[in-house]
């Protein structure tokens, strides 16, 4: 475990110099601050959008905030981090990197389980500050008590993003470039979007995870419904890394 200690820790200073952490902080920043400010603003906009013609504009609430916030997160925020991090081991194979590394002693697994860990610390903070920023100004835009369950329906958000993580680590060792991982990422998203669409499924799909939060904000009970797809994801995410470790075992660097 030492070994993946030091790996570690050399990948938690390369995340600064790579700009990665910067980029990605900065960007679901702008997504905890606008959530709930386009939530606030739509009427307005609908308004003069409709060049002075008078219509009903419903009231916006918290609602409206955390809509928008799982909206960015899922439609853009995971591609981001996907874009991000599509080169995670693809990119130290091309440079090189790693042979030093593992000519001196490293064994090829710490660099699995670094990658993980570090791309692990980056999404719980990411999205965690998103969700903090969002929930200060939903607060005080909206201080109404139609959102009463904000942290269970943040849980599964995290639990996907370990599915995600795996999923975009794995593509990276197995493609030879940072587009061939990025590019199974995307069709595997595709392809369980798919499957949600067959309602058997739909509990047990980790898309569930990014699809269902606002049941959850309003009523914690549809949590418990999402255990399913919360243990598959899971599941999926250390098969997805031990596949990860095996392929690299047999990739010659």
């Amino acid at each position: 475990m030492n070994a993946a200690v030091i790996f570690t820790k050399k990948e938690l200073p390369e995340s600064w110099r790579t700009h990665r952490l910067l980029i990605l902080t900065v960007v679901f920043l702008i997504f905890g601050i606008l959530s709930p400010l386009i939530a606030k603003l739509m009427p307005e906009l609908l308004k003069g959008g409709l060049g002075g013609i008078k219509v009903a504009v419903p009231k916006p609430t918290s609602l409206d905030a955390w809509t928008q916030y799982y909206k960015n997160i899922t439609q853009m925020g995971i591609y981001v981090f996907a874009l991000m991090l599509g080169g995670c081991v693809s990119q130290e194979i091309q440079q090189g990197t790693l042979v030093n590394l593992v000519t001196k002693g490293l064994p090829r697994w710490t660099v699995i389980v670094g990658k993980a860990i570090v791309g692990m610390l980056l999404w719980i903070w990411i999205t965690s500050l998103a969700f903090l920023v969002t929930w200060a100004y939903t607060a005080y835009y909206f201080p109404d008590t139609r959102s009463p369950h904000v942290v269970l329906a943040f849980l599964p958000l995290l639990v996907f993003g370990l599915f995600f993580l795996s999923l975009i680590v794995f593509g990276s060792t197995l493609a030879t470039n940072n587009y061939g991982g990025l590019l199974l990422t995307i069709v595997v998203m595709a392809l369980l979007y798919l499957a949600q669409m067959v309602k058997s499924w739909q509990h047990a799909n980790p898309v569930a995870l990014i699809g269902d939060n606002m049941k959850i904000l309003v009523n914690s009970d549809a949590l418990t419904k999402l255990m399913p797809a919360m243990v598959i994801a899971v599941v999926a995410a250390v098969v997805l890394f031990f596949a990860a470790i095996k392929l690299l075992d047999r990739k010659k660097l």
